[in-house]
């Protein structure tokens, strides 16, 4: 049993087509006291049935389902649920999808053939204000959004004011970077807790519910280094 201490409990609807994936997340997570699976869906309409039954703090959802991809779930789960976590169930860090899926609102990813080593220090990191994200990948999030914001400017030739503060874009610059709270933090040589409330401020200035949705309205607004 894995002895936990202060930590609440973090209930969790998992998306997965696949019994065995889904029996090895179940086998992974049994022994972790904090963390609790309250809702199992092969569909996106049985993921939307449970999340508007139960409260829920992090939504582990596969990209390609039965009924079609997740994108439009995984962005209904981040409008709806804000304060929610979404993770990502791949086959390999390379999945086409994976940049949409962040940019809809997904905060990170595990790979499924990675389960039993990586599963529980993917959640614990997403539950820190972290994103588990390969470097690779996070450095195609940023070329994806770099060329869209190249074709904005050259085709309307509009700047935005910048409505972040230079610590709030300092802070946002770090986050595009696939950075963890504690991390910005040691950098910035400031509290967790006061590197959430920046990040709290930054959502609620571009109108955004997660790190995809941040990045990408900030590249949008030419706000990036």
């Amino acid at each position: 049993m894995v002895k936990v201490e202060n930590r609440r409990r973090l209930n969790i609807i998992v998306l997965e087509s696949d019994e065995s994936v889904l029996m090895r997340i179940e086998h992974v997570l049994s022994d972790v006291s904090d963390i609790h699976i309250i809702g199992k869906a092969s569909t996106k309409r049985q993921a939307q049935e449970l999340m508007a039954q139960f409260p829920f703090q992090m939504l582990v959802t596969d990209l390609s389902l039965p009924d079609g991809l997740s994108l439009e779930l995984i962005r209904q789960c981040a409008a709806a649920h804000p304060d929610c976590d979404i993770m990502l169930l791949v086959n390999s860090g390379d999945n086409p999808h994976i940049v949409s899926a962040i940019e809809s609102g997904a905060k990170g990813y595990v790979i499924k053939d990675e389960l039993e080593k990586n599963l529980i220090a993917a959640v614990r990191l997403l539950q820190a204000g972290g994103s588990p994200v390969s470097p690779g990948v996070a450095k195609s999030v940023l070329r994806a959004l770099r060329t869209q914001v190249t074709q904005v400017t050259t085709v309307n030739q509009v700047t935005t004011p910048n409505p972040l503060s230079e610590r709030e874009t300092e802070i946002l610059n770090l986050l595009a970077k696939g950075m963890s709270f504690n991390e910005i933090g040691e950098i910035l040589t400031i509290s967790p807790h006061t590197v959430t409330a920046h990040v709290k401020k930054i959502y609620r200035k571009l109108q955004v519910h997660s790190r995809g949705e941040a990045v990408y309205e900030a590249a949008q607004m030419g706000l990036f280094r």
